[in-house]
């Protein structure tokens, strides 16, 4: 093979650029990139939105948080580039280490694995202001040449929309199933329904959706006040279970902002976390 390294202007890594299939990890035609030699990497669930706002970090924290409590080593590749959140989340603020034979992400309190380009920049305020084929390089990399070991579950924090970072997370890496987070609001649903058709033309599974911040419940009287109105986007693909509906939540919202987010427990987490793993681990028994 003959090619010339690209160094990386954030990690100073090289990397020639060159896809390998990955074994029998292929979907569609498309031909997956290999992950580092010291990976194994059973379950990779890419967590996505389409719209913003909608909350899918935190659900992509609360769901790793939760696996990991289950007993299964779990990590998150933050491809949402140029709007990371997953390390302040987890009060993550190491450097990733890297040696000759690739990047170690550093862990949460718990050792949730976390890779984001938010702790690769000297401030975690600084901007990315990189272009479309940056951002997919930078992706690619966190799968080729981060050393994650031996994962139960890998989740992908996907940025919204449908553009050059979530194709290439759909095409490049071996994505097993894909989370869907919405919210009660029209606008979200139909900005969300473009999320689902881009899953559905890549041929990769839907493992249900998460309704975010379906209710607000009432401190006094514990009824829920439905905010944002009450129409679930199973009413417009009834094909596609309902994992869970998280509420609005005061003290989840503190936790993330103090960085303590995988202390966070409920049983809403629990039952979407348990609707994933009856589609992975459990469904293979």
């Amino acid at each position: 093979m003959n090619c010339k390294p690209n160094q990386c202007s954030t990690c100073h890594s090289a990397t020639c650029g060159e896809k390998k299939p990955n074994g029998s990890q292929q979907q569609s035609g498309i031909e997956r990139l290999a992950t580092h030699q010291m990976n194994t990497i059973n379950h990779v669930v890419a967590v996505m939105s389409g719209k913003g706002g909608v909350g899918k970090s935190s659900v992509t924290a609360l769901l790793a948080s939760e696996l990991s409590r289950h007993g299964f080593k779990t990590g998150i590749l933050d491809a949402d580039m140029t709007g990371p959140s997953i390390p302040k989340m987890f009060g993550i603020k190491e450097r990733p280490k890297a040696d000759r034979n690739g990047i170690y992400p550093p862990a949460s309190n718990s050792g949730i694995k976390v890779m984001s380009v938010n702790l690769l920049l000297a401030k975690e305020d600084d901007p990315v202001i990189w272009r479309g084929p940056v951002i997919a390089g930078a992706v690619r990399q966190f799968w080729s040449e981060v050393i994650w070991g031996k994962l139960d579950f890998l989740l992908v924090d996907l940025p919204p929309g449908t553009g050059d970072s979530p194709l290439t997370v759909m095409q490049s890496l071996p994505v097993n199933g894909v989370v869907i987070v919405s919210s009660p609001q029209d606008l979200a649903h139909m900005v969300v329904r473009k999320a689902i058709k881009m899953v559905n033309k890549l041929a990769i599974p839907i493992y249900g959706i998460v309704e975010n911040m379906s209710y607000l419940q009432c401190p006094h009287c514990q009824e829920a006040i439905e905010i944002f109105g009450s129409r679930t986007e199973a009413q417009d693909n009834p094909e596609i279970p309902i994992l869970g509906e998280a509420p609005l939540d005061p003290a989840l919202s503190r936790m993330c902002d103090e960085g303590v987010v995988e202390f966070y427990t409920s049983q809403w987490i629990t039952k979407i976390a348990e609707g994933i793993l009856a589609k992975t681990i459990k469904g293979k028994n």
